[in-house]
């Protein structure tokens, strides 16, 4: 029985990227690590102790898992409607409430996600102040 070349130099590639592997310093290990999963979709399970695929998240799908914290960066002109609006939508009291008004830029809520952090901006926004959302 005669073994193919191309057995053999295949042994011999694989054998060589194992010791180049070996040698790698940590910061490349995790570059390396990020290359596999941005570029091929491969990701190290460490409950499983093996390499999975990972399913691809489109843009859209990132957008709708963040968390955003809204901050208030104007009363406007109605100061007394955003207290009111800050006191229905946080359960906090007046004084808290008008607070938080006086002291802006201010997070008024936070860890939101965007359907309602989107949400609550319109109802300020429909009263005059001036929102960011910031996630």
């Amino acid at each position: 029985m005669i073994k193919s070349n191309t057995n053999t130099t295949n042994t011999a590639k694989i054998a060589n990227l194992a010791k180049e592997l070996v040698n790698l310093t940590v910061t490349e290990v995790n570059e390396l690590t990020i290359i596999l999963k941005k570029d091929y979709g491969l990701e190290y399970n460490h409950d499983h102790q093996n390499i999975t695929e990972t399913v691809p998240i489109n843009q859209e799908q990132k957008k709708e898992n963040l968390r955003y914290n809204m901050i208030l960066k104007s009363s406007g002109t109605s100061k007394l409607a955003v207290v009111k609006l800050i006191k229905e939508i946080t359960g906090r009291g007046l004084k808290d409430s008008k607070e938080l008004v006086d002291s802006v830029p201010t997070t008024i809520k936070e860890s939101l996600n965007k359907e309602e952090a989107e949400l609550l901006k319109k109802k300020f926004e429909e009263i005059g102040a001036e929102i960011e959302l910031i996630n």
